[in-house]
């Protein structure tokens, strides 16, 4: 892998002067936000991906500065008004919302200090927060402002747990009908399904009969199909995504060969996969890339990652980051123009990323 740019002066011999000058004014409100400056220095002349989905960056998009800090920004969303909702774990603000220019709309929560998983969900005329805790054991439902409606603790009843701090809901997976389920990916890797009026249905999954520590971190259920629906998990460190049933019966798997998926976004007939790292954990230094799949799970763009390729038996050869823009890649969301909006761990303070479609 070629040896990372990491700052603005590295790259300033490669850049048109207004390039340039539009760059570093970026990489200053970066580090006037105390975010590293290196994750703004990449040109917004340069083109990311391949095929069909290409981008650039916008620099500067979303930095709002030391009076509304965040530090790991875990999940991301989009409501329907069009504005971009962040879901980091400082308590000064756990909930930041953009509008589409990247300006704040407002921000509240200082209660989430694990802050993890963000979910938004249609319940008749209102939507909502799905947000989950992993330092708290707990996942809470919100109104977009913050009142809180509902809350889930650890699953005590089941039997499956002697402790609290043995559940750790890393994400909320949502039917159509209402219902749910909570991935306990950073616990005992147990599913809780509840029903559409929050009450418990089952659990499956967890760590029996010999099976240790899968992970199941972040996913989607997939309802292309209102008759058989299914859930897409994005197994990280194992680098595949897993197909369930919605009794936890394993239906297939897609490798990714490379990445590292943390969380999988579908939006017109294509899925998004955030890649922390390649090579994560034991190359904490990696960077991340973001893949564009087809419907059947096929790798078509890799953003700030190789171009992807696939041997004489339709097996995907390892993928690895190749531009400095990324620093693990944790969430997404696409709008309406198909501009991604990225959301990033352990990024140094920094604030979302957003590429234009080109």
């Amino acid at each position: 892998m070629p040896a990372p740019r990491s700052s603005a002066v590295s790259s300033k011999r490669n850049l048109p002067r207004r390039s340039f000058l539009r760059t570093a004014a970026a990489a200053g409100a970066a580090l006037a936000s105390g975010g590293a400056p290196w994750v703004l220095a990449q040109s917004a002349d340069a083109v990311l991906g391949q095929g069909k989905f290409r981008y650039r960056v916008v620099p500067g998009w979303g930095v709002l500065g030391p009076a509304t800090p965040v530090k790991d920004c875990h999940g991301i969303v989009r409501d329907r008004e069009g504005h971009i909702i962040l879901l980091t774990n400082h308590t000064a603000n756990n909930v930041i919302v953009y509008d589409r220019a990247g300006r704040l709309v407002h921000k509240w929560g200082t209660r989430f200090p694990g802050a993890h998983g963000l979910s938004i969900v249609a319940e008749g005329g209102r939507e909502v927060l799905f947000i989950t805790d992993l330092n708290t054991s707990r996942v809470v439902k919100t109104t977009l402002d913050g009142t809180v409606l509902e809350e889930w603790r650890w699953p005590q009843h089941t039997g499956k747990y002697t402790e609290e701090k043995q559940y750790r809901p890393s994400w909320t997976l949502h039917l159509p009908t209402g219902d749910f389920f909570i991935l306990d990916g950073y616990g005992r890797d147990y599913i809780c399904h509840h029903g559409s009026d929050g009450k418990f249905r089952r659990i499956f999954g967890g760590q029996e009969g010999g099976i240790t520590h899968w992970g199941p971190h972040g996913g989607m259920a997939d309802v292309r199909d209102p008759a058989r629906p299914t859930l897409l998990i994005a197994m990280s460190d194992q680098q595949y995504l897993l197909r369930l049933g919605l009794d936890g019966v394993h239906l297939g798997r897609t490798d990714l060969p490379g990445g590292n998926p943390r969380q999988i976004r579908f939006h017109d007939g294509h899925f998004f996969v955030a890649h922390l790292a390649d090579n994560w954990p034991q190359d904490r230094a990696s960077r991340g890339f973001v893949s564009v799949l087809d419907s059947d799970l096929r790798v078509l763009s890799n953003v700030a990652g190789t171009g992807p390729e696939y041997d004489d038996t339709g097996r995907l050869r390892r993928m690895r980051s190749r531009e400095p823009l990324f620093t693990h890649p944790h969430d997404l969301v696409v709008d309406d123009d198909g501009s991604l909006y990225v959301a990033q761990f352990a990024s140094g303070q920094t604030y979302p990323i957003k590429l234009e479609r080109v």
